[in-house]
């Protein structure tokens, strides 16, 4: 985009962790804020941390899997703000264990919100996007939005579904001042383990403590997406791993998806020894 000050942002999941991030680091760009997420005391302290009353917010309480309410979301958030530039669909959840190990009714759960919300996101945002002289739509993939990840399958589908379903919106807007651009973080150190619904057969704990001393901080993210707001480009790899395999892939994506599937059978027999 040619500024972000004065720039309507819209950011879903925001009450935390990479939304949280985002929100903190475009104001400090000089955007207008429209936040939302489902947990209310997540989405007060997002606002105590912008402080000030040098850029206004606005917050709702949304649930993104929801077409109603995402709708009657982007109808008061153009009515508050005026306009609307720029669209930041984060909220997300996690599922993991096996395909087989996870229910039809978490995979729904899942499904509304990491893809529906994306979906709904952009079309019902983008009406009012399209009246302004330039606008930017940004959907929060992941690492496995580029491969499909054993025990995180269900999670991989709707990353990917969010990769795919962002490269036909840029294409389909391409004679448009509209950019549209996905995210593909790797390990962040957020709160999504601890929210996620985790199969009986893998370590809930253990994965969260993982994240939480290996994962990048949700700022690297924010930067990412300051960085391709100004830059316009479709893609943004964040975290060493998700450059790594996005180069493998390209190099040699048979030998990378053989290399993938014997770790994770190593991983699941020292499980098994345990």
């Amino acid at each position: 985009m040619k500024q972000l000050t004065d720039r309507v942002a819209v950011i879903t999941g925001a009450g935390s962790g990479i939304g949280r991030a985002t929100a903190l680091a475009l104001a400090k760009e000089g955007c207008e804020l429209a936040l939302s997420d489902v947990n209310e005391s997540g989405l007060l302290q997002t606002v105590a941390l912008i402080g000030g009353d040098s850029t206004k917010v606005t917050t709702y309480l949304v649930d993104a899997a929801s077409p109603t309410e995402m709708k009657k979301f982007a109808d008061a958030v153009a009515s508050a703000h005026g306009h609307v530039h720029i669209v930041i669909n984060n909220a997300g959840v996690a599922l993991a264990g096996n395909i087989e190990e996870n229910s039809l009714e978490d995979l729904e759960w899942m499904v509304g919100i990491n893809f529906w919300g994306v979906v709904y996101g952009c079309k019902f945002f983008l009406p009012y996007i399209r009246k302004e002289e330039e606008g930017h739509i940004i959907n929060i993939s992941s690492l496995a939005g580029l491969m499909g990840i054993p025990s995180l399958g269900g999670y991989s589908a709707t990353k990917a579904a969010v990769r795919s379903w962002t490269e036909t919106l840029s294409n389909e807007l391409r004679d448009t001042p509209i950019k549209v651009s996905s995210i593909h973080p790797g390990g962040i150190a957020t709160s999504i383990v601890d929210q996620a619904r985790v199969a009986e057969s893998l370590n809930q704990e253990e994965m969260a403590t993982n994240f939480s001393q290996r994962g990048v901080s949700p700022d690297r993210v924010a930067q990412k997406i300051v960085s391709v707001l100004k830059s316009g480009k479709l893609r943004g790899l964040i975290c060493t791993e998700t450059y790594v395999l996005a180069a493998l892939l390209r190099v040699m994506p048979r030998t990378t998806h053989r290399l993938l599937g014997w770790g994770w059978q190593r991983a699941q027999s020292q499980v098994t020894r345990r």
